[in-house]
């Protein structure tokens, strides 16, 4: 297990080093001039002289990429002050180092998948049992057709149809507004109801739809007919082998999903007015602040990457035979 891990963990590091190099030339050299790009929407000549001179874009493009990189493990000195590791870089726009904004911005993010996922995790994977149970009944039916009506909705539509259900006509719940968790339980978790189930809402929804059609199949699997020709009981059989053997599929998919969602869940923090990191990556492109999002899209790349580890080490303890891929 250990050697399967090194293994994933040597590839992982590759694949971010690719994105980095992948990220600073879309950001870095490609455009004409990163710097203005860089100081926001109000630049004057003084300010792009002190950012060129600050991002070393005087420098070939090589050692401006090495300068970036290592600062992110060492830190780096700005004419602001010094940037500590992981050092993502200073936004001119905001006049703050990018690594205190992402800390700032990433509890909301974090909060957010949290709440959703454990709903959508609990009542998709638990629906889709049900209705692979109860295969071609009208409880399958029905969980299967409110599964396809609530995938084909969008969060910018269902959004505000749940803000006027449950907040502005009715009074049922607050406003979303995000309240650190150590500060008062009660508050945070309230102020993200309707966003945990809005986004749920729509989640739920695949991960039923994926986890009837994985234990459907599973029930159909050579193995499963042998353990009820040898008279196991439909439960132990449906929990014991076909369950474990749909189990791979799901942790795969929501190891991914995870991962997407603390990057930024963009559609969902603008429709709710939530400043996540998927807020910060519209504010930052639509002020021009493009460290800002260069720093965005590297934590949220971090994140997919990690979280697909975990998925690699999970699915190798449902199943050993991965580890000696």
């Amino acid at each position: 297990m250990l050697r399967f891990l090194v293994r994933r963990s040597l590839g992982a590091i590759v694949i971010l080093l690719i994105i980095s190099m992948v990220t600073f030339a879309l950001f870095f050299a490609i455009p004409a001039d990163p710097a203005r790009l860089s100081c926001g929407k109000v630049c004057t000549p003084e300010n792009l002289a002190l950012i060129r001179h600050s991002m070393n874009l005087d420098k070939p493009v090589p050692e401006q990429y090495w300068d970036w990189l290592t600062s992110i493990f060492v830190g780096r000195d700005y004419a602001a002050g010094h940037c500590s590791a992981p050092c993502f870089g200073y936004s001119f726009d905001k006049q703050e180092m990018i690594t205190g904004t992402l800390l700032d911005r990433f509890p909301t993010t974090l909060s957010l998948t949290i709440g959703s996922a454990i709903i959508f995790i609990i009542f998709g994977v638990g629906t889709g049992m049900l209705a692979a149970l109860k295969q071609g009944k009208a409880i399958d039916k029905i969980a299967s057709s409110a599964s396809l009506l609530a995938s084909s909705m969008q969060i910018y539509v269902a959004g505000p149809l749940a803000l006027w259900a449950l907040c502005y006509s009715t009074d049922w719940l607050s406003l979303p507004n995000y309240v650190p968790f150590t500060k008062d339980p009660l508050g945070w978790a309230g102020g993200l109801l309707v966003p945990w189930i809005v986004l749920s809402l729509i989640w739920t929804a695949n991960y039923t739809r994926m986890t009837r059609s994985s234990m459907v199949e599973q029930l159909t699997e050579d193995y499963v007919r042998t353990a009820r020709a040898k008279g196991m009981s439909g439960r132990s059989v449906f929990l014991r082998f076909a369950w474990r053997g749909a189990m791979g599929t799901i942790v795969t998919v929501f190891g991914i999903d995870l991962g997407v969602l603390l990057g930024g869940a963009i559609i969902t923090e603008v429709t709710f007015n939530l400043h996540g990191l998927g807020r910060l990556a519209i504010d930052s492109y639509s002020q021009s602040d493009l460290s800002m999002l260069v720093g965005v899209t590297m934590v949220a790349s971090f994140l997919i990457v990690v979280f697909n580890i975990v998925v690699d080490a999970a699915y190798a303890m449902i199943d050993p035979r991965i580890r000696l891929a």
